[in-house]
């Protein structure tokens, strides 16, 4: 007995003397502005510190429940926005998972994911700690809120409700089933487009079969084929800068049509990594929440809260701008067949085509050669024009820590956020290169969200991800002009994160449909004339870009928007119409689902959907679900906003400016959209903007 004893106060000596050597269980990191200190966490370490996480939230709510005190607004509703800080502070790693899937981190995504959604579940279906909730909303006429308060309670109050508080015990039950199915089912989702998208291959062995390809794509080709094991041949996985270059520069159309239908089919091969179960499963299991919600579907659900309201709403914007822009993609179907035939090419144009022959269309057209374009626009370079339009907008200034700041990835590059004051607002990372591990795309977020510590602001630490091609042996980082709209687009997010200004988390996010604002309205400036001559600088030479080829950039910039909004339109008609369904079916196809629903609203055959259904991780992986409308959605407010500055005949104007950051960057979510809009603009939007800026008015 007494050896047992003693064993058990040695292993809890053990046990403590590890979680006090956890970084993210102590109070503070020691790092500048208590950056985490990626590489003295280990895996044990995030998992011990979710664990102790969860434990401590459950304390806290327990506390809120215990309380004897007249449920108030500081006592239950501050409270609960305050709990769950040691477990936010845990949750860094499913950020790093992300940008860096390494096979650990994967399996501590499938271990805990269960876990967080059990957790997560009982919070919001606890009766006690509701009916103190309940019983503040209920008085909140006679409580004197300011704005921001009012907005806390309100989606604190709602959160539970859509969480199922209000529902019996058993319905509550088969809900947490639901979102426990579900979180799992989304997890495996994403995962395997992961793998799909960096561990697929195309690969070839004569370099002839790679006409058109420039040197530098040829070479990253090789490499990646030695890295698979293929030595002497050349690669190509599904990652946009490997597979791209093929599908608009090489001439071998039966290499096109390869590469084409490897991305296009991704998660779709009938092994082990395949997604139409798991696309069905879901899409069922969201309904079934929806129902027991009280909702005729999932969309019903989704959209209430958000700018669109409701499905026909959305239906209306996409139908309005879908037949003019079905008429621009048959214009530029006529160009390509002209090319084709010049090429002596037999048949009708296909999928892989398109890229391929709108390209030399627009090189015959404008006499534009997007691969000279990029020798013009260095990673580095780029990146400047987007600190300058930063610093003439909103006085922000960028200082590189080369040294001093914890790195999660070597290729990731940390700078401080300086306003005109002098002071450091928040902490940004870019990390721009694609590489194995990372997700598909370009993304903005975060290792902290801005907050308040008493009365003292909490810089956000920011992060913006996407895959740009590597440099070569013989040339830096070089960006087409999609990579530079992508650049601008991210560090727009970044903009909207830096100056959040609000004191409650619970009132930090906007709605879905409006949190794609603050990106794509910074896309504006990314072309324009007075930006392209501080950033555009030939690679070799420095020499400005000349005005000649930024006349025909200028020129070039609607071409292929038919095409561009056909096959984002297509995916989203395919997100809402899943989304719609009142009954799902059984044995459920997606595949023939996704191609029914686009034949019947006549899409031409030469576009598919940007993404597929067993690859469209913003539907099917959970953040924009029912939701990727929000990108046209935010198109038409951000079209009208850039029009505010362009009305004033300054891109730059700091009236403008000033007003687009205090009523759209810094509120977070303390006002709905519709009202942050009107704030800003002193109208709603007009569509008009979108139509013209897209050439398809």
């Amino acid at each position: 007995m007494k050896l047992r004893t003693t064993l058990a106060v040695l292993l809890a000596f053990v046990c403590t003397a590890a979680l006090a050597q956890n970084p993210l269980l102590q109070k503070r990191y020691g790092t500048p502005y208590e950056i985490p200190p990626f590489e003295r966490i280990s895996i044990n370490d995030y998992r011990e510190a979710m664990l102790k996480g969860m434990e401590l939230e459950n304390q806290e709510i327990q506390a809120i429940v215990d309380c004897k005190e007249e449920p108030s607004f500081e006592n239950v509703i501050v409270a609960y926005n305050n709990t769950g800080k040691q477990l936010s502070k845990a949750g860094i790693w499913g950020t790093l998972r992300s940008s860096n899937a390494t096979p650990e981190l994967q399996a501590l995504a499938r271990e805990m994911s269960p876990i967080s959604s059990k957790h997560g579940n009982a919070i919001r279906m606890n009766k006690a700690l509701f009916a103190k909730i309940k019983a503040v909303y209920d008085k909140r006429a006679t409580l004197n809120l300011n704005r921001e308060q009012a907005r806390l309670l309100e989606k604190v109050y709602r959160g539970f409700v859509n969480g199922g508080a209000l529902l019996d015990a058993e319905t509550q039950q088969k809900l947490a089933a639901i979102s426990l199915e579900l979180s799992e089912l989304q997890l495996r989702f994403s995962q395997n487009l992961q793998h799909d998208t960096n561990n697929t291959y195309v690969t070839v062995s004569d370099v002839k079969e790679l006409a058109g390809l420039s040197e530098a794509d040829i070479q990253r080709a090789a490499t990646l084929a030695e890295k698979i094991g293929q030595k002497g041949k050349y690669s190509f996985n599904m990652q946009r800068p490997s597979c791209n270059p093929v599908l608009q520069y090489c001439s071998n159309r039966k290499l096109r049509q390869k590469v084409y239908e490897m991305y296009n089919n991704r998660c779709n091969h009938g092994d082990q990594y395949d997604n139409k179960a798991i696309a069905a499963r879901i899409i069922e299991l969201r309904l079934e929440r929806a129902k027991l919600m009280g909702y005729t579907d999932f969309a019903a659900m989704q959209l209430e809260d958000r700018m669109a309201g409701n499905a026909k709403n959305v239906y209306d914007l996409l139908d309005q701008i879908w037949t003019p822009a079905v008429a621009k993609a048959n214009e530029e179907l006529a160009d390509i067949k002209a090319m084709m035939k010049a090429d002596k090419v037999k048949g009708q144009p296909q999928p892989w085509d398109y890229r391929y022959y709108l390209d030399k269309a627009k090189k015959a057209k404008f006499d534009i050669d997007e691969e000279l374009v990029s020798e013009y626009f260095e990673m580095s370079n780029v990146q400047q024009g987007v600190f300058y339009v930063a610093k003439k907008l909103y006085g922000l200034t960028f200082l590189e820590r080369t040294d001093e700041y914890p790195v999660y990835e070597k290729t990731a590059r940390a700078w401080d956020v300086v306003d005109r004051d002098g002071n450091v607002i928040a902490v940004f990372y870019s990390d721009y290169y694609a590489r194995d591990g990372k997700n598909a795309g370009a993304w903005c977020t975060s290792f902290r969200g801005q907050s308040y510590d008493s009365t003292r602001r909490v810089q956000p630490i920011v992060v913006n991800c996407c895959n740009f091609p590597m440099p070569t042996d013989d040339k830096p980082a070089l960006l087409n002009i999609d990579n530079v709209t992508t650049m601008f687009h991210e560090f727009g997010h970044a903009l909207h994160s830096f100056f959040r200004n609000v004191h409650y988390s619970g009132v930090s996010g906007t709605e879905r449909d409006f949190v794609e604002l603050p990106s794509q309205v910074n896309e504006h400036w990314a072309f324009e004339p007075e930006v392209l001559k501080v950033y555009a600088k030939h690679y070799k030479t420095g020499e400005l870009m000349p005005q000649e080829l930024i006349d025909k950039i200028v020129a070039s910039g609607q071409y292929g928007q038919g095409f561009a909004t056909v096959e984002y339109l297509a995916a989203s008609y395919v997100d809402m119409d899943l989304h719609i369904l009142q009954a799902i079916p059984a044995k459920f196809d997606v595949m023939k689902f996704q191609a029914d629903q686009l034949k019947g609203r006549g899409i031409p055959k030469q576009i598919l959907p940007r993404y597929s259904v067993t690859n469209f991780s913003h539907s099917l992986g959970g953040g924009y679900s029912a939701g990727y409308y929000s990108y046209i959605w935010a198109e038409v407010l951000d079209c009208d906003a850039f029009q505010a500055y362009k009305e004033t005949g300054d891109i730059f104007n700091p009236t403008v400016a000033a007003r687009f950051k205090k009523f759209i960057l810094s509120p977070g979510g303390i006002d709905k959209g519709s009202v942050m809009y009107q704030n800003f603009r002193g109208r709603q939007p007009k569509v008009d903007g979108l139509l013209e800026n897209r050439g398809l008015k």
